[in-house]
């Protein structure tokens, strides 16, 4: 039985994953680097441990460190969250064999699955649709030349070991293929330490759809429907939604028989998303599968009532799954947007900084997936996300509506944020209406960048400030008679020097 869990990540999920083990009465272990000594994921576990500098190759992935710091906890069992270490099958193999269970499908399966090229041979035995394209790793670009000009432009060339849109270019034509090739195989290469690229058939105008799948260890794995994921910007998800406004009941049912189908077709054990293409058409192809829990992961659990991260715990702990297919039931909608410190009107270059002001947003149907608080300074050294802001209501159209509403409460001050741009998103028609794919961003980026420069957010900070002095000042007037001396207000001091107080 797992009693401790070193939680090998941080941030965001490394909280998330602490506050289910805690109400399932397990110990956690945070394991943090230098530049995160005061994230609310180490002032939140049982125990913390220090695993080197800020540079991820020194900590976060540094397995030697993180085994180490796990059997100096004694802990049972290991979460690897999702990005870092969590779809590394030498991660997995070395908590095997140093006796602790690796929460996540075994390492033979991440081999299996982690390679796109192995992947997509193993679904079409498996009879799950793939995208016409290469099986074999290419081997030169006169090669990738051939097998574009055989299968018809445009094509997308991708890195067999890639993932978050590294290693992948879109060709239109022959005379792109060749830069196409070695930017690919470079970039691949310094990302993942492997240059292998391989070729798909470019869907074009397509929904990027994937179903949420659990296994165990004992043959039985189900799906828990799907999410839509096509609002995209340089193929990194900002918001997600389940149901898909675009899927029918027919093809729901079709898509959810071949991701378990892919589930089983790899023994898989554990949670792990099986991602697809479809096109307008309403034709699904297998994109690839994600070995781990996903960012997105929340809506699934508001809208399907199952708490995955307990369900991942659960199979860890050699438990068979306690419900089936037929007991599992969409109910309502459910929306999400990734939170991150950037800045959406310079071409979205993070903004790290200190938190000054942070007001978060509340209500039924609010959830917030977070791990910053005021004056918390988030490092330069990792991923701009902060947090990730979840609603759920009874149908579509309420949920568009109330995150409006959160998005409008939603306050950090101290640095940039994409929340105003979120927010822009929401009042776009194609979203509202549901009638969109993998191409919003690019389709309504003119629209969105003219909203952004209305500069709502920095109107409302400079109201909000002004409103305060006044109440400061007005606060100091009324006891100007009082005879303790206390000294004039920082904020009224402030006002008067600079001259910008006049109300």
């Amino acid at each position: 039985m797992i009693h401790k869990v070193l939680i090998a990540n941080r941030g965001e999920i490394a909280v998330r994953v602490m506050r289910s083990c805690r109400e399932m009465g397990i110990r956690t272990v945070a394991v943090f680097s230098e530049a995160d000594r005061t994230a609310r994921h180490v002032l939140y576990a049982d125990e913390a441990c220090l695993i080197g500098p800020a540079a991820s190759r020194d900590s976060y992935l540094n397995i030697d460190k993180i085994i180490m710091a796990a059997k100096r906890h004694k802990a049972d069992a290991i979460h690897p969250g999702y990005g870092f270490l969590s779809e590394n099958s030498e991660f997995a193999r070395r908590c095997r064999a140093e006796g602790i269970i690796f929460i996540g499908p075994d390492p033979e399966t991440m081999d299996a699955m982690g390679d796109k090229i192995s992947a997509r041979k193993r679904m079409i035995a498996a009879g799950v649709p793939v995208v016409p394209g290469t099986e074999k790793p290419l081997q030169s670009v006169e090669e990738a030349k051939a097998i574009c000009n055989q299968i018809g432009y445009p094509v997308m060339l991708k890195a067999s070991m890639g993932g978050g849109g590294k290693g992948m270019r879109l060709i239109h034509n022959e005379g792109e293929v060749e830069e196409a090739y070695n930017t690919a195989r470079s970039e691949s290469m310094s990302s993942f330490g492997d240059d292998t690229v391989y070729i798909e058939k470019f869907v074009e105008e397509p929904h990027h759809i994937e179903f949420q799948i659990l296994g165990d260890n004992f043959g039985n794995a189900v799906h828990l429907y799907e999410r839509e994921c096509s609002i995209q910007r340089r193929n990194q998800k900002i918001v997600e939604e389940t149901p898909s406004p675009f899927v029918t009941p027919e093809l729901r049912k079709k898509m959810g028989d071949a991701a378990v189908a892919a589930a089983k077709a790899v023994n898989y054990k554990g949670a792990g998303t099986i991602e697809f293409l479809v096109d307008k058409y309403r034709n699904f192809y297998f994109l690839e599968m994600n070995t781990r829990l996903q960012v997105e992961h929340p809506i699934t659990e508001e809208v399907v009532g199952v708490d995955l991260v307990k369900e991942q715990l659960r199979v860890a702990n050699n438990e068979p799954l306690h419900f089936k297919q037929e007991d599992l039931k969409q109910r309502g909608h459910a929306i999400e947007c990734r939170i991150c410190a950037e800045d959406s009107e310079n071409n979205f270059m993070p903004s790290p900084g200190i938190i000054r002001q942070l007001i978060e947003p509340n209500g039924i149907g609010v959830r917030i997936d977070s791990y910053v608080y005021e004056g918390y300074e988030i490092p330069i050294y990792y991923d701009p996300m902060i947090g990730k802001l979840i609603v759920w209501a009874t149908t579509r159209k309420f949920a568009i509506e109330r995150m409006r509403r959160v998005l409008y409460e939603y306050k950090i001050t101290g640095l940039k944020t994409n929340i105003g741009y979120l927010r822009h998103i929401m009042n776009v028609p194609d979203f509202v209406e549901g009638n969109y794919n993998t191409l919003f961003i690019p389709k309504h980026q003119e629209m969105l960048k003219k909203w952004a420069g209305r500069k709502e957010e920095e109107t409302e900070n400079i109201a909000m400030i002004a409103a305060y002095i006044d109440y400061l000042m007005n606060l100091e007037e009324n006891q100007s008679n009082l005879s303790d001396n206390r000294p004039i207000s920082r904020w009224r001091e402030f006002g008067l020097k600079k001259g910008v107080l006049r109300i």
